[in-house]
C-alpha cells in the first residue's frame, strides 16, 4: 500500500476521516497477514515509510505508525503519505547468554 491520505475533506468530520484512515491501514495489514506463507518464511514482516509528502517519507517501525498518524493530525496536517509493504520474515535464533558461573 502506497497512498497519500487526505485528512481535510469538505463535508466530513476530520476525526471520522482519521478513524477511517487508521481502519483502512489496519485492514490492509490483516489482509496481508492472512496470505499463505512461502516455503522457508516464518511470518509476514512490513517495511513502512511515513511522511507529510512522498518525497519526505522516512522508514518507521509498524508499531510507531499509528502514533505518527496521530501526531500529524494533531499538528493540523492536511494530508500525509503512508507506505506499508509486506516482506518475508525469518525468525533468528537468540544468542545463548553466558551466566558467568
Amino acid at each position: 500500500m502506497k497512498k497519500t491520505f487526505q485528512l481535510t475533506i469538505e463535508g466530513k468530520n476530520r476525526d471520522r476521516v482519521l478513524d477511517a484512515v487508521k481502519h483502512e491501514i489496519r485492514k490492509y495489514i490483516k489482509r496481508e497477514r492472512r496470505r499463505e506463507l512461502p516455503p522457508g518464511v516464518d511470518y509476514w514482516d512490513f517495511d513502512c515509510r511515513f511522511g507529510l509528502t512522498e518525497e519526505a517519507a522516512e522508514r518507521v517501525h509498524l508499531a510507531n505508525l499509528t502514533a505518527l498518524i496521530d501526531a500529524a493530525a494533531r499538528d493540523a496536517a492536511d494530508s500525509f503519505y503512508v507506505e506499508v509493504l509486506a516482506t518475508h520474515g525469518v525468525r533468528q535464533a537468540r544468542p545463548v547468554e553466558d551466566s558467568g558461573e
